[in-house]
């Protein structure tokens, strides 16, 4: 399984290659905005990370547009300015048709917003690169998510479609490790989710245990 940041904090991805070796990157509206820098500004500098790799980074067009051809148009701007960029598009009807219209120039795209095994079936016939699913907001609403992940996945699977899934708005270890046994691509979280999921209080009791040993033993 990879390992996406969502993220658009230069500081944060940096940490996250270094010390994860992490796989990719996911910006959306919210993260450009936290990050204080214009779109284009922090899009440029998070694509100069990845130069000369083959990671990705993906990065939404304006959620304004209900236009396909006005996605598209700025799905080429963007796509141009790096080629590790996937262009993040929302599962409506004019998304769907511009992940097509993308495809037909050769641009990758990431069909994002997907709530249901219907629309994530629509992106793949349609050619999307990769598809995400959220976890996280359709759990705090009391929905089951392991048999909706588990569904995109068969569907996938079934019929032979390329696309990666991405399962995105993770919140938690637990939703992290369900994406991995369902068999999910990509899991994409929050810088602070990584670092709490990969911390276990008992590792740290453990640990304690282990230095008050060392101590008491003779080195040589």
């Amino acid at each position: 399984m990879k390992f996406f940041l969502d993220s658009a904090h230069v500081h944060e991805i940096e940490y996250a290659l270094k010390m994860w070796d992490l796989d990719g990157v996911t910006t959306n509206p919210r993260h450009i905005q936290a990050s204080g820098k214009p779109f284009l500004t922090v899009i440029r500098e998070i694509g100069s990370l990845f130069a000369g790799t083959d990671k990705t980074v993906s990065v939404e067009v304006n959620p304004h547009y209900t236009d396909y051809e006005k996605m598209v148009a700025e799905g080429e701007k963007l796509a141009a300015i790096s080629p590790n960029f996937v262009i993040k598009l929302p599962a409506t009807e004019a998304g769907f048709k511009a992940v097509a219209e993308l495809k037909k120039r050769n641009i990758r795209s990431n069909l994002t917003l997907v709530f249901s095994a219907v629309q994530a079936l629509q992106a793949m016939r349609m050619g999307a690169y990769y598809i995400s699913p959220f976890v996280g907001w359709k759990e705090a609403n009391a929905e089951e998510t392991l048999s909706f992940i588990q569904d995109v996945l068969a569907i996938r699977d079934n019929y032979g479609y390329e696309s990666e899934i991405i399962v995105a708005a993770v919140r938690n270890g637990r939703q992290i490790a369900d994406a991995a046994v369902a068999g999910a691509d990509i899991v994409t979280a929050g810088l602070a989710v990584y670092k709490e999921a990969f911390d276990h209080p008992y590792t740290g009791v453990g640990l304690s245990k282990f230095q008050g040993f060392w101590d008491q033993t003779p080195y040589e």
